[in-house]
């Protein structure tokens, strides 16, 4: 395990790789559009062997503009938290997903062409959902919750309502997140721990627990206003003067 120092920091990383995987698909996207080419066939082609290139290429390619935009902005979102959350993992965890997806789509679905990057979108926010539940950490938990309320309606396109989406896919997805977490389960960052949860704390040499005595009461220091005006309230001192009178010899 990892401290939180190696997680829960902002670099490069964490808006360039999902801009540089969204610019990806907009790119290949461009290219069909742009030179008539129609990349469909390089996507998942089930129980065919010559398919199988699609686990690769399917998430970059896309049907229409409608299909690539409700893509886009949940990649950007949640690879975002990934490599900013997981960011000792995430390419791994990233590859594992889009692997595992894919096969997914390739040993269950229908004999299509199943495209878009939607089945890797479910892996992802199964992946840190789950991963967040299970983390018990409170940051992770609480973007556990930011999935479920931004993507939580995602659950009901792993059901076949439409016959025209891949549920396929989404199902895939969905069930690869859950793989992900079983492969990277230790893969958390510790929580912070305050000097007290140290193993070789030692109590009577802290500097605020010695403000406490044997019975949790605090130890009361006097006021220095109550002092100094309890002194000024005294009674001034009596000065003895002792009369001796001189001798004869002193004469």
């Amino acid at each position: 395990m990892s401290t939180n120092k190696d997680h829960f920091h902002f670099y490069n990383g964490v808006l360039v790789y999902p801009i540089l995987l969204v610019l990806c698909m907009w790119i290949v996207f461009w290219i069909e559009v742009k030179f008539g080419y129609n990349f469909t066939s390089w996507g998942i082609r089930p129980q065919s062997i010559k398919g199988l290139r699609g686990i690769f290429f399917s998430p970059f390619i896309h049907s229409s503009l409608d299909h690539l935009w409700h893509n886009s902005v949940p990649v950007f979102v949640l690879t975002t938290a990934l490599f900013y959350f997981y960011k000792n993992i995430s390419w791994q965890v990233f590859i594992w997903l889009m692997l595992l997806s894919g096969l997914g789509t390739w040993l269950i679905g229908r004999t299509s062409f199943h495209i878009g990057m939607s089945g890797l979108v479910y892996a992802l926010a199964s992946f840190l959902f789950f991963k967040g539940i299970c983390s018990k950490h409170f940051r992770l938990v609480a973007l556990s919750l930011l999935v479920v309320f931004l993507y939580g309606s995602l659950i009901w396109g792993t059901l076949p309502l439409d016959e025209k989406i891949s549920w396929e896919g989404h199902l895939s997805g969905f069930i690869a997140g859950i793989l992900a977490l079983v492969r990277f389960r230790e893969s958390v960052p510790l929580p912070s721990k305050y000097s007290w949860e140290e193993i070789h704390y030692e109590e009577e040499n802290d500097p605020f627990m010695r403000q406490f005595d044997e019975d949790g009461n605090f130890f009361e220091l006097p006021n220095t206003e109550e002092i100094e005006s309890s002194e000024s309230n005294k009674p001034p001192q009596e000065v003895v003067y002792i009369f001796k009178p001189s001798s004869k010899d002193d004469d």
